[in-house]
């Protein structure tokens, strides 16, 4: 997949497909959006293309980080990534400039995929329908998907950062279509993990949405291939971690490699127990091993829903 930054880069492209949304939830609706995307642009022999923005434009917490939507993009077997900085300066170009400009113009698109619900240009005012008058004039074609329902809720990114917020990861997971994750950089850490005999990766989860603090039987993928661990967020607070923000932690099970500064997705599968402080290093020590000991059981004991992308 070619990866493009801005506008400044895009070319007309051959019998060019475009998935346009922010995609920050990768959700059930979204994939829809753009496995339809992919299809259509193997059909016709042509370009399937995906314009993000980065940062959100409306100001959400995304769930998830760039890196983790392009690596999904690219999973999902799209041709090009067009990442849009969503700055003063381009939040002031009108919808109709970005379709006949942009779309039409730069892309040269002949379809446009979009959910009906999604709006862009100044104030928000393009939408499908915008979209469908602006065919009739530039010559190309539009699909619309409509919001999908799971369990009778609307599938949506809202809807999701709410439920990982509360730790519902059951219920995420319906809408998302896979398990709730964070991808993140392996960054250096206090090493107690180490110490006490339970080495874990600390990762820095690059602003996505995460669950509540506690202890949770996971899987970690890396390099494309999956393990199992036990994951940990929170404060520290046996020893008196002095941070705004809680750490995100995972101690692989049987993984002796070492991957500071590499990619880790943690996907999130259970939780064990509540992050607690405890009166000794030693009664921490023990409890981890019985929290390992719980997440082995949890993790051997079915097949649990795991995708690399």
């Amino acid at each position: 997949m070619k990866i493009l930054r801005g506008i400044k880069g895009i070319k007309k492209y051959r019998k060019a497909v475009v998935a346009l949304g922010v995609f920050d939830g990768l959700h059930r609706g979204h994939l829809n959006i753009l496995k339809a995307t992919v299809k259509k642009a193997r059909q016709i022999k042509g370009t399937s293309i995906v314009i993000t923005f980065w940062p959100h434009p409306q100001k959400e917490e995304s769930l998830y980080s760039l890196p983790h939507r392009v690596r999904m993009f690219e999973a999902l077997g799209i041709d090009i990534c067009i990442i849009i900085s969503f700055n003063l300066k381009f939040s002031k170009i009108s919808a109709e400039d970005f379709i006949g400009k942009i779309l039409a113009g730069k892309i040269g698109a002949k379809y446009i995929y979009i959910g009906k619900n999604y709006r862009f240009g100044r104030n928000a005012l393009g939408d499908y329908g915008l979209l469908k008058k602006a065919s009739e004039i530039y010559k190309f074609k539009v699909k619309g998907f409509s919001i999908i329902k799971v369990a009778n809720q609307d599938v949506s990114s809202t809807a999701i950062r709410s439920l990982i917020k509360q730790g519902q990861l059951k219920k995420s997971e319906k809408l998302l279509g896979r398990p709730v994750s964070v991808l993140g950089s392996v960054i250096k850490g206090s090493r107690l993990g180490s110490r006490l005999g339970y080495p874990t990766a600390n990762i820095n989860p690059h602003h996505e949405v995460i669950p509540p603090e506690g202890i949770y039987a996971v899987k970690v993928i890396f390099e494309n291939k999956i393990y199992k661990g036990i994951g940990y967020i929170g404060r520290k607070p046996t020893i008196k971690l002095k941070k705004n923000k809680p750490v995100i932690e995972v101690h692989i099970f049987d993984f002796y490699k070492d991957i500071y500064g590499q990619y880790l997705e943690i996907q999130f599968f259970k939780l064990i127990r509540p992050d607690k402080k405890f009166s000794t290093i030693k009664r921490l020590a023990s409890q981890i091993k019985k929290d390992i000991a719980s997440c082995r059981k949890i993790l051997n004991s079915r097949s649990l829903k795991t995708t690399i992308a």
